[in-house]
């Protein structure tokens, strides 16, 4: 009797843990069993599989098909992949979700590959077909919005200004988002509506340009430009706003996402995801990250690690500087080739006091809240190290998982304090492709160009890291991610940073495994294994069978949500 408790305990631990083969647990009945194709798992323990076994939305098996299909019962969908190639569904590690459905519903100012504009007169034209295209939006919005604009691959090199804006039209507001997210242009309409003038008083954190009589140029950077925005898209309803977000959480799904991220979110942002999640109207799951300088309430309330009708707030996120390629991100020196209004001794600027960094970082540690911070260059990440190492040697050690997010221009020395802090970095290789080039002959120049992002010495310490998008950015495109990673080739085809690249199952990982620990989710998600969501994308070809320098061509064809297709691609 002893012997056969025993056998029967380690058969149950068996089953639980999924080390048994399909065939020893032919009693369990799978949903649905996927197969015809190569599965790249992200478990090193079983790093490619033949077949996958769902039930109730979990994965019952994998492995060999013959194992895998004595799950399969009268009832059980069979599902061939064709060829093509499934993995983990992918884990947004840093973007903005309720932003990209803003992105989606409005002009796309975005320069090749992405979008058309190369010049002033072509954003313009476009802005203009878009407007006649889209009148309904232009009036529930009350503007007429473009995102994506880039002043670095526009022919005049240049922001365009009001009396640009003006060319598209006097009686409706227009506003226009950089494609860095973190800077705005308005028409003088726009102007007009949110109260700048020649008398508004600068914003801390940010920068009103201006014409030499004083009247704001229509350019706006960081606090200005983000105050301007809300009030412009204060005129959109609940039913609008849910709208956004919805379509936001849709065009991500394309990309083969199923866990999206809003990574810097307001407390009225928060009550609208929860209550498009209570009704039911979420295909994947959706995080959240509030303001811990505006939401320090909401978030002790609401943050956890179980998701609510596929939406959580996840924590807390904190954003210390700006963009780097737009020349508002904090260096530790004078930026390489800035534009000629600006000083020799340029560096940026932080977007929030010191005071007000290290209080963030206490709170948080103190109350075991994850914080999420935004830090681009090497002084505003200085402060960040130095904030977080004061919180842990006053709070002790524990498992909070602070996320570094960016991090462009990041020393080796920091690279070194980042490890021994235990903290995670989420990086943005995906810089080396829109804005390579730029960096190597504006912002850092072509010496440090070479280390922005940088996943190799990263990964020569034995750390682990996340690649996002940070969409609306650009578009949250997995595949130019992986590209991107692996490659490091910029617009021109330059390499940026040879020793940074990384090969192609680590970049994957970097989707899926990690940015699934990076939340506290790495039980059950990121990888294909027993017991975990039947979450999965499924790719035209296999990443790792094909040369490196064709993973941009790959196309996600399909997006499953807990064994439910969630995304089709049109054919």
């Amino acid at each position: 009797m002893t012997t056969r408790r025993r056998l029967l305990f380690g058969i149950l631990y068996a089953t639980t843990f999924g080390l048994f083969p399909g065939s020893l647990l032919a009693q369990e009945t799978a949903d649905k069993i996927f197969l015809g194709g190569p599965i790249l798992t992200m478990n090193d323990a079983q790093a490619r599989a033949e077949a996958v076994a769902v039930k109730d939305g979990r994965i019952l098996a994998v492995g060999a098909e013959a194992d895998v299909l004595s799950h399969k019962g009268a009832d059980t969908e069979t599902v061939d992949l064709g060829g093509k190639t499934m993995l983990p569904g992918f884990v947004d590690a840093h973007g903005h979700v309720f932003a990209i459905g803003i992105q989606a519903l409005s002009a796309n100012l975005l320069a090749p590959p992405d979008g058309k504009v190369t010049d002033i007169p072509s954003l313009q034209a476009t802005l203009n077909d878009w407007a006649e295209a889209n009148p309904e939006r232009v009036k529930a919005i009350g503007a007429i919005v473009g995102f994506g604009y880039d002043d670095s691959q526009l022919a005049e090199q240049r922001h365009p200004t009001r009396e640009d804006l003006d060319a598209v039209s006097t009686d409706v507001p227009v506003y226009i988002i950089h494609q860095s997210g973190h800077i705005g242009v308005a028409n003088s309409k726009a102007l007009e509506a949110v109260g700048f003038n020649a008398d508004t008083k600068e914003m801390p954190g940010g920068v009103i340009r201006r014409e030499a009589d004083g009247e704001p140029d229509g350019v706006l950077e960081e606090t200005p430009h983000f105050f301007a925005l809300t009030k412009l898209l204060g005129n959109v309803d609940a039913k609008g706003s849910a709208h956004i977000f919805k379509e936001g959480t849709k065009l991500i799904t394309s990309y083969g996402y199923t866990t999206a991220q809003e990574g810097r979110s307001m407390p009225g942002q928060v009550k609208l995801m929860e209550a498009v999640a209570d009704r039911g109207e979420l295909d994947i799951d959706v995080v959240s990250y509030p303001d811990v300088l505006v939401a320090r309430d909401l978030i002790a309330e609401k943050a956890s690690r179980e998701y609510k009708n596929r939406f959580r707030v996840a924590g807390a996120k904190l954003t210390i500087d700006g963009s780097p390629q737009g020349f508002t991100a904090w260096r530790d020196r004078p930026y390489y080739d800035p534009p000629a209004h600006y000083r020799a001794d340029y560096a940026g600027y932080a977007a929030v006091k010191p005071d007000e960094t290290f209080d963030a970082i206490d709170w948080a540690f103190k109350n075991d809240i994850q914080i999420l911070t935004h830090s681009n260059g090497e002084a505003a990440t200085d402060q960040l190290l130095a904030a977080i190492k004061t919180a842990e040697e006053k709070y002790g050690p524990a498992d909070r998982r602070p996320v570094l997010i960016h991090g462009q221009f990041l020393r080796e020395d920091q690279i070194d304090t980042v490890k021994d802090l235990d903290i995670f970095p989420s990086l943005f290789p995906m810089h080396t492709f829109y804005w390579g080039d730029w960096h190597r002959d504006r912002t850092v120049g072509p010496e440090l160009a070479d280390n922005i992002s940088p996943t190799g010495s990263v990964r020569r310490r034995g750390m682990i890291f996340s690649s996002h998008h940070d969409a609306p950015v650009a578009f949250p495109d997995s595949m130019r991610i992986l590209d991107a990673t692996v490659t490091r080739r910029s617009r021109s085809g330059d390499i940026i940073g040879p020793d940074q690249r990384v090969d192609v199952v680590t970049a994957l990982k970097a989707m899926t495994i990690w940015p699934a620990y990076q939340h506290f989710e790495e039980g059950r998600k990121g990888s294909i294994e027993v017991g975990k969501l039947a979450d999965f994308v499924v790719l035209s070809d296999d990443p790792t069978a094909i040369d490196p320098e064709t993973l941009d061509t790959l196309t996600v064809q399909e997006t499953i949500k807990e064994g439910r297709t969630v995304y089709t691609r049109p054919q």
